[in-house]
């Protein structure tokens, strides 16, 4: 439907109607100005009975490539119809027709990806409960219904009180991992020392490194200041010294670095550990991934996650690198 076929019409019978009443004005002869004033009075009415049913034939065909747009949009087809760059109004309610779709589908492939999303995270969480579960059910059967020497009953008590802790430990982990995947958690950023955030890090491993004997060897200038949250931070920090504690063996080194850069501090932890396959640099940032050969280890899979998502949301990322046997060593970047 064109602008001005559409018009051509309405034009030929306002100028019929002009010269009806011209002829009306303008002198002549009442001989000729009736037949005139009939004629032209019978074409006008013709006219118009012929735009009215070329106007209807073109409602009733613009209708009908609407719907067989819509029919071909709801069939998951591409229109054949369709005439993005022709400059009418059915080319006009097509386009806009094909932008809902897209944002239809497009909203529709989230909503899957999302409840794929809730379920693998159902099963995983199902899966890193069940286990301390058992066991606390287990134990409290023991206790409940056998008598047990007192060095037994003490044994099985601290069995018990290490699945508890870990099962609170997983749901606090849990709680961080929802509120860093749906934003509900606020940033608190300011210029505050780094080096202070490192010593809150490092102070929450010091006793598990005590136990297996690794010297904890710090970098870092203490006027150093970093635009950074600094409980935020502190936290994914924390998880990365964790992790280096927890697979370091006996008598081993785990070195926290800083080194300011233009545009980005850096911090390297670095670990004397069991190390990683490059093969699964990315495979460790994944939500509960636990190695094979890690699988002896306290840990549920969510302290590099949170880590990186903490620091990418911060405008920093995290890089890796790893021999095998021979130690890891984490690099976080964060703006200055």
């Amino acid at each position: 439907m064109k602008r001005d076929s559409t018009a051509q019409m309405p034009l030929l019978i306002i100028s019929g109607a002009i010269l009806l009443i011209l002829l009306g004005l303008l002198e002549f002869p009442a001989a000729l100005l009736r037949p005139a004033a009939v004629g032209l009075g019978t074409a006008i009415l013709l006219l118009t009975l012929l735009w009215k049913r070329r106007q209807e034939r073109r409602e009733s065909e613009f209708a009908n490539s609407v719907c067989e747009t819509l029919d071909a949009l709801m069939n998951s087809r591409e229109p054949e119809n369709y005439r993005p760059y022709e400059d009418s109004q059915l080319s006009k309610v097509q386009g806009k027709l094909l932008q809902y779709h897209d944002r239809t589908q497009a909203g529709r492939r989230q909503s899957k990806a999302d409840k794929q999303t809730l379920q693998e995270l159902v099963s995983d969480i199902s899966h890193q409960v069940k286990t301390p579960m058992a066991n606390i059910r287990m134990f409290t059967d023991i206790l409940r219904q056998q008598e047990l020497p007192e060095e037994k009953r003490a044994e099985f008590l601290s069995t018990l009180a290490a699945q508890v802790h870990k099962l609170d430990f997983l749901m606090q982990s849990l709680i961080k991992m929802s509120r860093l995947e749906t934003g509900t958690f606020a940033l608190h950023m300011e210029n505050a020392s780094l080096y202070d955030t490192i010593a809150q890090a490092v102070g929450g491993i010091l006793a598990a490194a005590d136990r297996k004997h690794i010297r904890i060897d710090v970098d870092c200038d203490s006027r150093e200041t970093l635009w950074h949250d600094p409980k935020w931070t502190a936290e994914a920090l924390g998880n990365l010294l964790d992790n280096a504690v927890k697979y370091t063996p006996e008598g081993g080194c785990v070195h926290v670095s800083v080194r300011p850069w233009q545009f980005y501090t850096r911090i390297d932890i670095t670990d004397t550990g069991i190390g990683i396959p490059s093969q699964h640099y990315n495979d460790v940032f994944k939500r509960f991934y636990r190695a094979q050969s890690s699988a002896a280890a306290e840990g549920v899979g969510l302290g590099l996650y949170l880590a990186r998502g903490i620091i990418t949301r911060q405008r920093g990322y995290m890089t890796l690198k790893s021999e095998v046997g021979k130690g890891s060593a984490f690099s976080v970047f964060l703006l200055r």
